[in-house]
């Protein structure tokens, strides 16, 4: 375990750097403190928290790394996302693929810069497509191997969305 504090602390020395923070396959199971005092001084234009066992994104994590436009929370167990999330008006990149989400969740579509949504083997069965998807800079939305409902399926279809929706083809024959 001292390892991986070290690991941590090496990778936030680099962060201070290049602005660019990886802590992928760390085992953490929350962000430790220590990581918000070594950051306190560096805009963080990237995280990677892929790999990791976190079951939540704080409020606090938005607030004091608002100015992240790449973040990777992949591989984890994330199944929902703080509404504060909202506040980081210049993420234009999110993955929170292979994680445990049901619902794709709301705060996703409020990202003002938001381009890349990679949401990819997850449990998400559905969304709130009647008031969901308007956000006006999405390029890509990949839902692939996720157990789409079959009404969800045929919203996510017949959506005219300016952006590209990835999904995985439909399981069941239409016979």
């Amino acid at each position: 375990m001292a390892h991986l504090v070290v690991k941590v602390i090496q990778q936030c020395e680099t962060a201070e750097e290049s602005a660019h923070l990886d802590l992928s396959e760390c085992q953490l199971m929350t962000l430790p403190d220590a990581v918000y005092h070594l950051m306190r001084n560096t805009v963080l234009q990237t995280c990677n928290l892929s790999g990791n066992d976190l079951k939540s994104i704080t409020p606090k994590f938005t607030q004091k790394f608002s100015a992240i436009t790449d973040l990777n929370l992949s591989s984890n167990n994330l199944s929902r996302l703080p509404d504060e999330l909202a506040n980081m008006t210049g993420l234009a990149k999110l993955n929170i693929s292979k994680n445990s989400f049901i619902v794709l969740p709301q705060v996703i579509f409020k990202l003002e810069s938001l381009t890349h949504l990679d949401a990819q083997d997850n449990k998400i069965f559905e969304i709130d497509t009647d008031e969901a998807i308007v956000s006006k800079t999405l390029v890509l939305v990949d839902l692939r191997n996720n157990p789409l409902g079959r009404q969800c399926r045929r919203k996510l279809r017949d959506l005219e969305t300016p952006f590209r929706l990835e999904i995985s083809q439909d399981d069941e024959d239409d016979w």
